[in-house]
């Protein structure tokens, strides 16, 4: 069994946020290959795997390539080059979330996904919550309403935030889903 996972600049800790999973004895899909670990995240595919992808195939494209598949949802904030649009899509592990996850874009790179937060877990780090605040003001609701959804987030539940890191200024980020 592998232990050292690859390295995804745009998801650095896929374990933890549970988008990798340890499976001993789970073949992959793509290469044939017992990796000790499994993707659990979504995959968007015309004809998804009947079966499950590692890590690996991931980090190298070879899943994307072999299945028409990508990772993620879409890409939204500061325009980036195609080739980190590519990246986040085909090479990087997803999340799962409520509605169609959304990666976070930020300097003109794409962000680092850090985990799912709720209310307690983003009261250290302003500027998500400013982010966060920027994009229900879009929504239309009143002050009263956004700041209710705000403190009423949850690491596991909903509504619940998404957390991001800025790769170029550090900034936090973050974005919101429900049902």
């Amino acid at each position: 069994m592998t232990k050292s996972l690859p390295a995804f600049p745009y998801h650095p800790h896929p374990v933890a946020t549970g988008s990798v999973v340890a499976a001993d004895g789970v073949l992959c899909v793509c290469c044939g290959t017992v990796r000790g670990y499994v993707y659990a995240g979504p995959v968007y595919a015309v004809a998804e795997p009947e079966g499950r992808l590692c890590p690996w195939c991931i980090a190298d494209g070879s899943a994307a390539a072999r299945y028409g598949a990508h990772f993620c949802a879409g890409a939204v904030g500061d325009d980036a080059p195609r080739e980190v649009l590519l990246a986040i899509a085909e090479r990087t592990p997803g999340f799962s979330a409520w509605q169609d996850p959304q990666w976070l874009l930020h300097c003109g790179d794409g962000a680092a996904f850090l985990g799912r937060v709720g209310a307690a877990e983003l009261a250290d780090r302003p500027d998500a919550v400013e982010a966060m605040r920027r994009e229900i003001t879009g929504w239309g609701w009143p002050t009263e309403r956004t700041e209710h959804y705000l403190g009423s987030l949850d690491k596991d539940g909903q509504p619940t935030a998404y957390l991001f890191r800025c790769r170029v200024c550090s900034a936090h980020l973050a974005t919101s889903d429900f049902t």
